[in-house]
């Protein structure tokens, strides 16, 4: 066994795979960024994951949910809680809203089969490393934005911190915890033993992040 993962770890430092002693990089203060700098880092971050992100000023995200959707090839469309709720009053004919108000073990084979995305709020998202912070909840729960093959985030622009640590402090997360908490930064991901990664293998093929405000 030794020998076999000297051999393995000899063919990765080859290959320039594994880079020994690496430096940590120096932190970073991202105290000072204002609000349409931790805008823009935060894009910046989710595009360079893969993501897709779109500044709704207006915050009218059905509308752009009506307009760019159909286009995608969206028919039947996932959601919970409040999004549900504005959902169920503008949506677009062409598409179906499938809400989530009944017990996954009778609509599981629907879900997985005609299901083409869906959309949740989120709890607010992390500038520095372009996370968004999904908690699930009865009404949302988390297989909403892990199922279908696009996820769409709903991120309100007055709740980007600048750090996650800052973030669990600030909303005071010791004392409200969810049963889990989803920090997400792109589309799903996974890598093999030579770390190269694959996109869209597990999980959301597409993120698509709706900045309001």
């Amino acid at each position: 066994m030794s020998n076999a993962r000297e051999a393995v770890l000899g063919r990765l430092r080859t290959n320039g795979s594994i880079q020994m002693g690496r430096s940590i990089p120096p932190q970073v203060d991202y105290s000072s960024l204002g609000l349409n700098e931790k805008r823009e880092l935060f894009t910046q971050r989710l595009q360079a994951a893969h993501a897709e992100v779109h500044h709704l000023q207006d915050g009218d995200w059905v509308n752009w949910i009506n307009r760019e959707l159909p286009q995608r090839g969206v028919s039947c469309l996932l959601a919970g809680g409040v999004p549900a709720e504005e959902l169920e009053q503008r949506v677009v004919s062409t598409i179906k809203l499938q809400r989530y108000q009944q017990p996954i073990e009778s609509w599981k084979e629907e879900l997985f089969s005609q299901v083409d995305a869906s959309v949740t709020s989120t709890e607010g998202g992390i500038a520095s490393t372009g996370t968004v912070v999904v908690w699930p909840t009865p009404q949302e729960p988390r297989l909403v934005s892990l199922v279908p093959s696009i996820h769409v985030a709903l991120v309100d622009s007055e709740r980007l911190h600048d750090t996650f640590e800052q973030m669990v402090n600030d909303d005071r997360w010791a004392e409200r915890m969810p049963t889990n908490a989803l920090l997400i930064s792109g589309p799903s991901k996974t890598a093999d033993i030579q770390q190269v990664i694959a996109y869209g293998v597990h999980g959301p093929k597409q993120l698509i992040v709706l900045l309001l405000g």
